[in-house]
């Protein structure tokens, strides 16, 4: 929940209103409000409403993670059909929290595999799991 609610006696605050002008406000339904228990609490957005102001939406956050991998003592042929795996997951049906990337370098010389992970932080940790069954010693 992200809205910004205020008590009765913080809107009378800002306002500079007594508190029991507000909660008349509130019975007559001048001011939308929600009663919890025994208490009234004012929506930011309800109370820049009564005064005539526009509320500025609070952007959505938005989480990112970039990882790197490295798998070491990986041939070619192994990597080739590890990349193929991770990309066939990747493009697999997922959940609607955006965008997954996956960017892989063999290098033969060393026998290792980087393997570049872009996407949220929920996504991301999935992927990671699937790479460490993947790439574990008990193959």
């Amino acid at each position: 929940m992200s809205a910004e609610l205020y008590s009765v006696e913080q809107v009378a605050e800002k306002l500079g209103l007594h508190v029991r002008t507000v909660r008349n406000y509130v019975r007559d339904g001048r001011l939308k409000a929600v009663r919890i228990g025994k208490q009234y609490r004012i929506a930011r957005e309800d109370l820049d409403a009564l005064i005539g102001q526009e509320s500025t939406p609070t952007p959505p956050r938005h989480v990112e993670v970039s990882s790197v991998v490295r798998v070491d003592g990986i041939d070619a042929h192994e990597a080739a059909r590890l990349v193929t795996t991770l990309q066939a997951v990747t493009n697999g049906p997922r959940g609607d929290d955006g965008p997954l990337r996956v960017e892989a370098l063999h290098d033969q010389a060393r026998a290792s595999l980087k393997i570049i992970v872009l996407g949220s932080a929920d996504t991301t940790a999935e992927l990671l799991k699937v790479i460490d069954r993947l790439t574990g010693e008990d193959r």
